[in-house]
């Protein structure tokens, strides 16, 4: 980073990956500052520089002492270690430091034995409980579908759904197997300590949503081009297991978009404007990608200028927009994937070729698509444009 790189830096002020101090009281708050970063997407910490963006500057021996302070914090105040890099900088007669953090690989971090933190906005603040899960969920050490469910067992399961699945997937006859149920279900991970785990309950669950009402399709479709609307052209609540929602989701798009003529005859009822392959791609990715460790639901929003399929969560680690283009993808929900690969009707087939699909579709249609991560409110959008 150059001397106007820090300016530009400092003249947009602080968000949820820029943070100005100008000097630390203590080497635990040092420590909580460098634990925020590390837990959520990384950043830079910019010491001598007031919280208004006033560059005030660091001394010689101020810069040697945070210099100590910055090596003890990395190796012996936070668990695990990190890895940061600094630089002074100069401006004008006075000398800034940026501590570089980067987002943690290992997450979660405690700092001073004791705080989890993580970055909410340009503050940071003890992480709760479910934040705990999504931190261990994105470095691969907890996956929601393993979780059991409160207050279910095996009369919340629809047993005729999961032979469809069992004897779809392995060929032979679920009554033929001199194996109680139970065991399957546990062995595949749908069930634990007695309890339908969420993958149990939101693949082959009767009524998902008595037990976990967060997990519906909420999808509306509105006048005009803004949802600050009194009235809907519709609006419906999905429920049920996976494939109920996935296909009402599916029907509620083919309802409330047009239809149009290209090269069929007159009398026939057209085309979708929007290829059906891509709305079904981009709507299975929701539901499957999606972040269960939060508390929300899937949107499906239809403007008169475009069609939203909002999923709840950012994407996984080491995943970005223009990689996932090119087929990388990182199972966030592996259970419920495993499961889908063998329901009827879910066109869905875990190798990352989903995206690609939509973009060709959609370029063959003259459809423009945008992916939008909006990490801050850890959330993703697929927005189909309407010509």
């Amino acid at each position: 980073m150059d001397t106007l790189e820090l300016l530009e830096l400092i003249e947009k002020g602080e968000d949820s990956q820029t943070q100005f101090k100008e000097r630390f009281g203590s080497i635990d708050s040092l420590a909580a500052e460098i634990c925020a970063f590390s837990n959520s997407n990384g950043g830079n910490i910019i010491v001598g520089v007031s919280d208004d963006g006033e560059i005030t500057g660091l001394d010689k021996e101020e810069i040697h002492k945070l210099n100590e302070w910055v090596s003890s914090t990395c190796s012996q105040k936070i668990d695990p270690q990190v890895n940061v890099t600094t630089q002074n900088i100069k401006y004008l007669d006075r000398i800034v430091m940026v501590i570089s953090v980067p987002m943690g690989p290992n997450k979660f971090y405690i700092a001073n034995g004791k705080d989890i933190w993580v970055k909410v906005g340009a503050d940071k603040r003890r992480a709760k409980r479910e934040e705990i899960q999504r931190l261990l969920q994105s470095s691969g050490h907890l996956y929601a579908g393993e979780i059991p469910v409160d207050d279910t067992n095996l009369s919340d399961f629809d047993i005729d759904l999961f032979k469809s699945f069992y004897e779809h997937r392995m060929l032979e006859a679920l009554e033929e197997l001199d194996i109680p149920l139970e065991k399957i279900l546990f062995n595949l991970k749908l069930m634990a300590d007695g309890k339908l785990t969420l993958a149990g309950l939101l693949v082959f669950g009767k009524k998902p949503q008595e037990k976990k009402p967060q997990f519906v399709i909420k999808a509306v479709s509105f006048s005009g081009n803004s949802p600050d609307v009194d009235e809907y052209k519709d609006s419906r609540d999905i429920n049920g297991s996976i494939s109920k929602i996935f296909e009402g989701g599916r029907s509620f798009l083919i309802n409330n978009i047009r239809k149009i003529q290209k090269d069929q005859h007159f009398d026939t009822t057209g085309i979708l404007e929007i290829p059906l392959i891509a709305l079904e791609e981009a709507l299975i990715n929701a539901i499957v990608h999606r972040n269960y460790f939060i508390s929300s639901n899937i949107r499906i929003f239809v403007f008169d200028n475009r069609v939203e399929i909002i999923s709840p969560g950012a994407l996984p680690n080491t995943v970005s927009v223009e990689s996932m283009k090119v087929g990388i993808h990182i199972e966030r929900n592996p259970i419920i994937v495993s499961m889908l690969k063998d329901i009827e009707n879910i066109p869905y087939r875990g190798i990352g070729t989903g995206v690609q699909r939509i973009l060709r579709e959609c370029e063959n249609a003259k459809i423009t698509v945008d992916f939008i991560e909006e990490k801050d409110n850890e959330q993703f959008k697929v927005i189909f444009y309407r010509n």
